[in-house]
């Protein structure tokens, strides 16, 4: 029976009673009637899909909804048939021959569609801080499968976007034969890495599919839905690769800063700076999916489709690494400015912002905003925490990716450490130095709100009788708005 026949019925407004909306995808038709969603596969094969029975049609069915459940039960309702009456007529969930099935949803308001909201210019920094810990959450939750993943698990992905290209005349053979060599050439350089990642249970049954589009605000909470339920080499997969395909979602909507703040709140939640070496090839490889699925998309425009392939191939030429030290006393605007310029430093998507009054409160054992008691400012634990800042930079310059050192760095033996970590990783080196009037910094400290500082009047009143020493680093003067402060240290580092 062809599917028409199931389309026709529901689109049909006398189905359900209400107005019905179809949305289409290359895999699926979801139908919007009144407070719900009907989702059809679509009778399809791709290389890396089968949909073309009914009965596996029913099984993609059921793993989408038990799948999607562990992120967003409110929205994943059940999977009922559609069936065949004895009167030969089409029914939803009736008593006759089931002839296709479908996932049955709650409907959400559409403009709560990340997506939609990043678009608008409705999506803040404190929401992308939420789903990253939503993210690594999930991640930590997830159910480890070493069967999959690893160097065979990528593998297998540039061969099926090889055949997904090649279906497509939009793409240049050339360049697709050059891309594929390029991602298998790295391929084969981080397969040790891979393989130690898989070992140590880091690959997982992810998302999948997790970009913009595909998360939502739920009651005020960031709620990941249409996880891949169709192939497990798709599902089945490092972490590091699953948050791969939002940080290059991001960018390419225009949104680097809120990759840069995905990147570095994940991994102060999580710690896996070892999967920053992967970065490039992971990225390049969901830049070349998206490329393709683009592609096959009904009335697609062929330029973001090549957009998408353009960015594969720009991931795998990365920009080197440096490390740059932000320094100043509590109040000088020291972090602000570390995050404004981590997008703008190093390879995609930005430096890793490394923080100290963050790696104390890991030293710790306690969550970012909570606030310590004034042991753990004691001279050792400092020692500790900058100790640990310094051998967290040297792994991600080992990995290839730009670090930013945020921290007060007021003693002459902390600037001068932080500069030979950087000689010793081979990698450029500058330091600045933030400055403003004690006025300024004051008013900045008591106008924090759920901020890992624990820095109060008094502290920067110590501060500021500290002898700091000679300052080589080029000094900034950082009294002003943030995009003057941004622009100097720009131009002091020359980006």
């Amino acid at each position: 029976m062809s599917q028409s026949e199931v389309t026709a019925l529901l689109s049909d407004p006398g189905t359900f009673g209400a107005e019905v909306r179809r949305i289409d995808t290359h895999i699926s038709i979801v139908f919007l009637a009144g407070p719900r969603a009907y989702k059809l596969k679509r009778e399809v094969r791709f290389p890396f899909l089968d949909f073309s029975s009914v009965e596996q049609r029913r099984q993609a069915c059921l793993a989408e909804l038990r799948l999607n459940r562990r992120t967003a039960p409110e929205i994943y309702l059940e999977v009922t048939a559609v069936t065949r009456e004895a009167d030969g007529r089409l029914a939803i969930g009736g008593q006759g021959l089931p002839v296709d099935w479908l996932v049955v949803m709650n409907r959400f308001d559409e403009d709560n569609l990340l997506d939609r909201m990043a678009a608008a210019g409705r999506l803040t920094r404190d929401q992308v801080l939420a789903l990253a810990d939503h993210i690594a959450a999930f991640h930590a939750q997830a159910e480890p499968s070493p069967e999959f993943g690893g160097e065979k698990g990528l593998a297998f992905t540039i061969d099926t976007n090889d055949r997904c290209f090649a279906a497509h005349a939009l793409f240049d053979t050339a360049e697709v034969k050059q891309l594929g060599e390029a991602s298998r050439a790295l391929l084969s350089a981080h397969a040790p890495l891979l393989e130690q990642r898989r070992a140590a249970g880091l690959v997982r049954r992810c998302h999948g599919d997790l970009h913009l589009g595909n998360i939502c605000l739920l009651d005020g909470r960031p709620t990941l839905f249409d996880a891949i339920e169709f192939n497990d080499d798709f599902a089945c997969i490092d972490v590091f690769y699953d948050l791969a395909f939002l940080l290059m979602d991001m960018e390419a909507r225009g949104l680097p800063d809120m990759a840069s703040w995905l990147m570095n709140r994940y991994l102060e939640r999580t710690g896996d700076t070892g999967g920053l070496t992967l970065l490039p090839l992971l990225l390049s490889l969901r830049a070349a999916i998206r490329a393709h699925v683009t592609a096959a998309m009904p009335h697609t425009a062929a330029g973001r489709a090549l957009d998408y392939f353009r960015r594969a191939q720009t991931y795998l030429q990365p920009a080197p690494p440096r490390l740059v030290a932000v320094g100043g006393l509590s109040g000088s605007g020291k972090s602000r400015l570390a995050r404004a310029l981590a997008p703008f430093v190093g390879r995609p998507p930005g430096a890793v912002v490394l923080r100290s009054d963050v790696l104390r409160k890991r030293l710790m054992g306690v969550a970012p905003e909570v606030r310590l008691a004034a042991e753990a400012y004691a001279p050792e634990i400092t020692r500790q925490t900058y100790l640990c800042l310094f051998d967290e930079a040297e792994r991600a310059l080992a990995g290839g990716q730009a670090v930013i050192a945020d921290a007060v760095f007021a003693g002459p033996a902390e600037r001068q450490a932080i500069e030979v970590r950087a000689r010793r990783c081979g990698v450029p080196f500058a330091g600045l130095w933030l400055e403003a009037s004690p006025e300024v910094m004051e008013r900045r400290i008591l106008g924090r709100r759920g901020n890992a500082s624990d820095a109060t009047p008094a502290v920067l009143e110590r501060q500021l009788t500290y002898d700091l020493g000679a300052i080589t680093w080029p000094r900034l003067d950082s009294s002003g708005a943030r995009h003057e402060t941004l622009a100097d240290a720009r131009n002091a580092l020359r980006l």
